[in-house]
């Protein structure tokens, strides 16, 4: 391949990196912005997330297409190939984890008459769930499959908590009729954060088969590892 195309193919593959961290930023940023809205009972910033979803959209249709231009075009070696499908599946995972934002907005909306109650759990999840998704993007920008495994392992904390959130809200529920509301938009937010959480997990499998080559997707962790190690 002459220098010049190479350089070229450097260049697209270096933009595909790019539009994926700017996607990923941008369903930070509405993490964000939702947690905001719950706290301050912020409808404006609500309805910003739900409008806001559609640049995520756009940005996914974006890549895919760049993806499938050099697909056609460049008919990449096997381990450039293993960047443009991985970098494929996380940004359908981007743009999930965007909807599942948007939800979470549309759910605040429709409870605007409730005043949310015991959520110090719930912006306990944040958090965590904000890590699994700022961690899994800095192992897909470094190349990092140390991080990888980290996001891939928490994930079962992120599960931990929202069963024990989701035992707790029911219990308000069962205590206080007038609760009821509460718990059940904080229930709805809880498991769109768990799913969030679970894209992220799906991020860093990616980061893995870009790497390593393994498709470790619905192996068992411990198996993983040990296939990892072996690697080393």
């Amino acid at each position: 391949m002459a220098e010049h195309v190479m350089r070229n193919f450097d260049r697209e593959l270096s933009q595909v990196r790019d539009y994926v961290l700017l996607m990923g930023g941008m369903v930070e940023k509405a993490m964000r912005c939702s947690l905001e809205a719950l706290q301050h009972h912020d409808d404006e910033l609500a309805e910003s997330i739900i409008h806001d979803d559609a640049a995520i959209n756009a940005m996914e249709v974006r890549c895919d297409e760049l993806i499938r231009d050099i697909l056609v075009r460049r008919q990449p070696v096997i381990r450039d190939f293993r960047l443009i499908m991985g970098a494929s599946k996380v940004i359908t995972d981007l743009e999930r984890m965007g909807d599942l934002t948007k939800n979470i907005a549309e759910l605040f909306l429709d409870n605007l008459h409730v005043l949310p109650r015991h959520y110090a759990n719930l912006e306990l999840m944040y958090e965590r769930v904000k890590k699994q998704v700022g961690d899994a993007l800095d192992a897909f920008s470094r190349h990092d499959v140390d991080l990888a495994m980290a996001v891939i392992k928490h994930d079962r904390q992120v599960d931990e908590l929202y069963k024990s959130l989701y035992r707790e809200t029911l219990t308000y529920m069962m205590e206080d009729p007038r609760d009821i509301g509460n718990s059940i938009m904080i229930s709805g937010i809880a498991k769109n954060l768990e799913r969030i959480a679970d894209h992220a997990t799906n991020i860093a499998e990616m980061v893995i088969y870009i790497i390593r080559a393994h498709d470790i997707r619905h192996v068992d962790h411990s198996a993983v590892e040990r296939l990892l190690a072996k690697d080393q």
